[in-house]
């Protein structure tokens, strides 16, 4: 299938009704004075959506890293009692251990000067705020309103793929969530090529008219210079991608354990080693990235092993089915909960690119085994998963035509029209359906 190219398609916008206008309340908790400060501790970094609205408060500010909850709000003078209850009566709408370096917060003074309000703004979900009903604390929720932006972009190849996104028109990431849906296909680190075109129906997230991230990929074509053609579309009955035949896209392995990272060197036989300074055999690829860089489980399996390994330095073994092995060597930590025994699930974050053991600079040398024999990893085929039962393939053929439609004539797609009912789409859009038959 061939997709013309150029501009913007049409942008369809949907208001999810999860996101209601009302205020959501929740009654404090009239509990003992415990400690405040403990494991209140915030982690992961982010930023809020937009700012407090109401009159001027008293202080107002955002948490920095490492700071608690507890600690903001003995800076405001609260007694360890009521600090408590001002987190426990947020605990039904925030978890206090899970508040972000960023998350803004409020505070407002009554008359006696002591606080009677305080606000949290929760990035992308909403805005909690705990008032002072006499001796208890009462939490309220507004949530923000929530819309998703359904729209297409086209365009070509031309340096990386985040900058022709760009380019196109859409936000760089894109470039991200294309390689979640084709990374069992395509190897963003060596297969795209300058002149490669590309066509994606996805969703936009936007939280109070800002745009915060994407949804769903819903379709996408990606046609390389050399004249191979990928499409994937996203079937929500089954949750997953298929081809435009209706084939599963997901295999046993994917195409690199990295997003975006650059071969350095192949599987060989013979190798001049760069730090021994003789020839032996490399029996993997290795893969240049930052140190710190996530590295993914190809497939996935159980950890055979997770520690120092000589000159592999710190080294992950995943054992799979039909008697793979993987290995991930040179890394600089282990991702946590990564040891002996434990399942891990294709693409889940096993650790993080180092220079451990024999390396010169920072990189992932990946390793595969198949009953005791090294296999250079780049030629590794997949076996692809379940296909489509015929009644959910006719339904498929339908919800890809209307995809199609989309990416080729701009129209506005809603995939809540396709829930398994073919023949109604049929009746209303008799062109789509004369292609859903092709």
């Amino acid at each position: 299938m061939s997709l013309p190219l150029g501009g913007l398609l049409a942008l369809a916008v949907v208001v999810e009704a999860p996101w209601d206008e009302g205020m959501v309340a929740a009654t404090a908790l009239e509990t003992a004075a415990l400690d405040p400060l403990g494991g209140l501790e915030a982690d992961a970094v982010s930023s809020s959506p937009r700012g407090l609205t109401e009159a001027p408060p008293a202080r107002s500010a955002e948490l920095k890293r490492g700071e608690t909850l507890g600690q903001v709000l003995a800076s405001l003078n609260l007694t360890p009692a009521e600090a408590h209850r001002v987190v426990e009566s947020a605990r039904a709408f925030a978890d206090p251990r899970q508040l972000r370096p960023g998350t803004r917060w409020a505070a407002w003074n009554g008359p006696a000067g002591e606080v009677e309000r305080f606000d949290l703004v929760l990035a992308g979900r909403g805005e909690v705020r705990v008032e002072r009903r006499q001796e208890a604390w009462e939490a309220n929720f507004r949530p923000f309103e929530r819309e998703v932006r359904r729209r297409s972009v086209r365009g070509s190849l031309e340096g990386s793929l985040e900058s022709s996104i760009a380019r196109a028109g859409a936000d760089g990431t894109l470039a991200y969530v294309m390689d979640d849906v084709l990374q069992w296909d395509l190897d963003f680190s060596r297969d795209l090529q300058p002149g490669d075109r590309f066509a994606v129906l996805f969703e936009e997230i936007w939280v109070e008219g800002a745009f915060t991230g994407f949804g769903e990929i819903l379709a996408l074509t990606y046609s390389q210079s050399n004249g191979r053609q990928l499409e994937a579309y996203r079937y929500a009955e089954a949750g997953a991608y298929y081809d435009a035949e209706g084939r599963p896209l997901e295999k046993m392995f994917l195409r690199s354990p990295m997003a975006f990272s650059r071969v350095t060197s192949r599987f060989s036989n013979r190798r001049f080693h760069p730090v021994l300074k003789v020839f032996r055999p490399h029996y993997g690829v290795d893969y240049g990235a930052p140190v710190g860089t996530p590295v993914r489980a190809t497939a996935s399996g159980t950890v055979l092993s997770a520690g120092w390994d000589g000159g592999g330095g710190k080294t992950v073994k995943i054992r799979h089915p039909n008697d793979y092995l993987t290995c991930y060597l040179h890394l600089s930590r282990f991702a946590d909960g990564v040891r002996s025994g434990k399942p891990v699930r294709q693409g889940d974050v096993i650790g993080y690119v180092g220079a451990t053991g024999l390396a010169t600079a920072a990189h992932l040398d990946y390793r595969v085994q198949q009953r005791g024999k090294w296999i250079d990893p780049l030629s590794l085929g997949g076996v692809p998963a379940e296909p489509l039962t015929s009644t959910r393939l006719a339904d498929f053929r339908v919800a890809r035509a209307a995809m199609q439609e989309s990416l080729h004539s701009g129209a506005a797609f809603d995939p809540s029209q396709l829930s398994g009912t073919s023949t109604r789409l049929a009746a209303a859009a008799p062109a789509v359906a004369d292609r859903a038959r092709k």
